[in-house]
């Protein structure tokens, strides 16, 4: 499974972080594929991932004093500076990578630990390149002694020493014997991975300049040069970090092994989630489109049973309109005729003679017990009656829309049932 990993340039980006942190705070800032660098970094890494690792993910410009956070990630000095600049020592600061936020340093960010692996990186790649080759020795005056003037302009670099040297000053580095063994670079020729895991082991302390880290305080749990130890932790236990590398080394196994095992429980959790998820979407989905097809069943029965009241209710009150015309009309005609008859009668007694009241008399009385009898037309308007057309409302719906529509119920296992109108 390992040998299957691909090495990203984050993970040897992180790697590289962590040879600069106490071995407690590895442990805790440790990852699967971090682990796994320690081990196969010269089997896997490429030039363009070692590429990677020279640029800040912030400014993605090549690192200027680059320091590591408590997370394990790294960043220009700067970029750090300019991320917390609102922010006071004591304030919390997120990472931007992972997010993990650390407590802001008393003294500042300055005093944050270097990455040293990164700043040699960069150093020995500055000075083996292509633009490196007429720059001039960094071991002798250049002047007096040299032959040439070409063999005053560095043609290798020295890993260990971290010097530019002409061919004269190689000569005799390979000939001294503090020297002879130190890994030598032609300037302009790719770096190697090997070189890089070389210069790795060579770290030099931060206080003291010229002294390699060579001692590791179990007390403290710092690797320190000689110098440190001397100074501020004598008396306390101690080891070469050499001796200590296989400890750690079956530590890091270890942890490998456990980590690996985290992974793979990360990896169930997250397809349980990822399921529960797909399944929440569809019973989701389903639910929706059954609250659809219930409130459209409910929309078509409101909307028959309103067209069904509307005609009800123009049957009605068009029934009871013709009841009424007919009612009126047949009154009208009696009015009428009344209105007639006064208008005769008033004709015969002004202008008629004796001979002619005498004769019109008995008849226009008759007609005047006719005209005044309403039996019929009162029967009619008992008939007919006072009508009140209402509509009375169901407030069923009103008031309770869950026995009409229903509701949602959410069941979660373990829990109790939660119910959503």
């Amino acid at each position: 499974m390992l040998k299957n990993m691909t090495l990203t340039s984050v993970d040897f980006f992180f790697f590289c972080s962590l040879l600069v942190l106490p071995v407690g705070e590895i442990k805790m800032c440790i990852t699967k594929n971090v682990l796994i660098v320690f081990y196969k970094l010269g089997e896997m890494a490429t030039a363009k991932q070692l590429d990677d690792i020279t640029e800040c993910p912030v400014c993605t410009e090549v690192y200027t004093d680059p320091r590591v956070l408590p997370c394990g990630h790294t960043y220009c000095l700067r970029c750090i500076e300019s991320m917390s600049k609102d922010k006071q020592p004591g304030d919390e600061q997120a990472c931007p990578l992972c997010r993990k936020e650390f407590t802001l340093p008393s003294n500042g960010v300055s005093v944050l630990p270097k990455n040293f692996f990164v700043a040699n990186f960069l150093q020995m790649k500055a000075s083996t390149s292509v633009e490196s080759k007429t720059s001039p020795c960094e071991a002798c005056s250049g002047g007096e002694e040299s032959e040439s003037e070409v063999q005053n302009v560095a043609s290798v670099y020295c890993v260990e020493c971290q010097l530019k040297l002409c061919q004269i000053c190689e000569r005799g580095h390979k000939v001294i014997k503090s020297t002879r063994l130190h890994k030598l670079i032609n300037i302009g020729e790719t770096i190697s991975i090997e070189t890089l895991q070389q210069t790795a082991s060579l770290s030099y302390c931060d206080q003291h300049k010229d002294e390699f880290l060579k001692i590791y305080c179990f007390d403290c749990k710092l690797a320190m040069c000689m110098m440190c130890y001397m100074m501020a932790h004598n008396g306390h236990k101690w080891s070469d970090v050499t001796e200590v590398k296989d400890d750690f080394s079956k530590q890091m196994a270890s942890d490998i092994d456990s980590v690996s095992a985290g992974v793979d429980k990360c990896g169930e959790m997250l397809e349980s989630l990822e399921k529960e998820k797909k399944e929440l979407i569809e019973q989701v989905e389903k639910a929706g489109v059954e609250i659809s097809e219930k409130a459209e069943q409910l929309k078509r029965m409101i909307d028959d049973h309103k067209e069904k009241l509307m005609n009800g209710l123009s049957s009605v009150k068009q029934k009871r309109m013709k009841e009424i015309e007919s009612l009126r009309e047949e009154i009208e005609i009696r009015l009428m005729s009344m209105e007639s008859y006064k208008k005769y009668v008033d004709e015969v007694r002004q202008k008629g003679t004796a001979c002619d009241i005498a004769r019109a008399a008995s008849g226009l009385h008759d007609r005047t017990d006719e005209l005044l009898t309403f039996d019929v037309i009162r029967c009619s308007l008992a008939e007919l009656g006072h009508a009140d057309v209402t509509f009375t409302s169901s407030n069923y719906v009103i008031d309770d829309v869950n026995k009409t529509v229903g509701y949602l119920t959410l069941n979660v296992l373990g829990n109790s049932t939660t119910k959503y109108v």
